[in-house]
């Protein structure tokens, strides 16, 4: 069975993007050989990145055209990718489909052969596929800054959902990236 793993990087105060869309300047304070290296070895562990549609039209707009970080770039317009969204018709970013019902199609991509299936960014998406029980793992690397203000990366819930920590990684800029199994129930 494949897993569903959430990444993101996030502000010590929580949030994952500044007070407006695409506010990631906070991400330079973390970004190093360290970091860069993690970033490459998320494209080996993967075979298909989902994103939120607003994620995915921010990251379709930048990757086929990015001069920096090539090798990134290679995985992220090489790797089968998918949108959810219920709005799109069709998705032009290289090897991208939309996903009408992203709980469905991820649950059944979960049962059949595969790598790990990764969440990059897309908090509203994440959360939704949280509160339906398919995320096997939250990744976040914990940027020492506090912003302040921004968008939240985790949403409020009715429940309490517990982690269970597997790994934490300090990076040379004073970043910690942290892996946290998600427990069922």
């Amino acid at each position: 069975m494949r897993k569903l793993v959430g990444w993101n990087l996030m502000s010590l105060d929580g949030y994952f993007e500044g007070e407006t869309p695409w506010d990631l300047a906070f991400h330079h304070v973390a970004w190093g050989d360290d970091l860069r290296r993690y970033a490459l070895s998320l494209g080996e562990e993967t075979d298909f990145i989902v994103f939120g549609r607003r994620t995915y039209e921010g990251m379709a707009a930048y990757w086929p055209e990015a001069t920096e970080e090539l090798e990134i770039k290679a995985y992220m317009n090489a790797k089968a990718k998918g949108v959810a969204s219920r709005s799109l018709t069709d998705a032009q970013w290289n090897n991208t489909r939309v996903l009408r019902d992203a709980v469905a199609e991820l649950a059944a991509m979960k049962t059949e052969p595969g790598k790990t299936i990764f969440i990059f960014g897309s908090a509203e998406l994440q959360h939704a596929l949280l509160e339906a029980g398919l995320v096997d793992e939250l990744r976040v690397c914990v940027v020492p800054i506090l912003l302040g203000k921004g968008t939240p990366l985790f949403k409020p819930s009715d429940h309490a959902q517990r982690l269970t920590l597997i790994e934490a990684q300090p990076v040379e800029t004073g970043a910690t990236i942290l892996r946290y199994a998600v427990n069922a129930g």
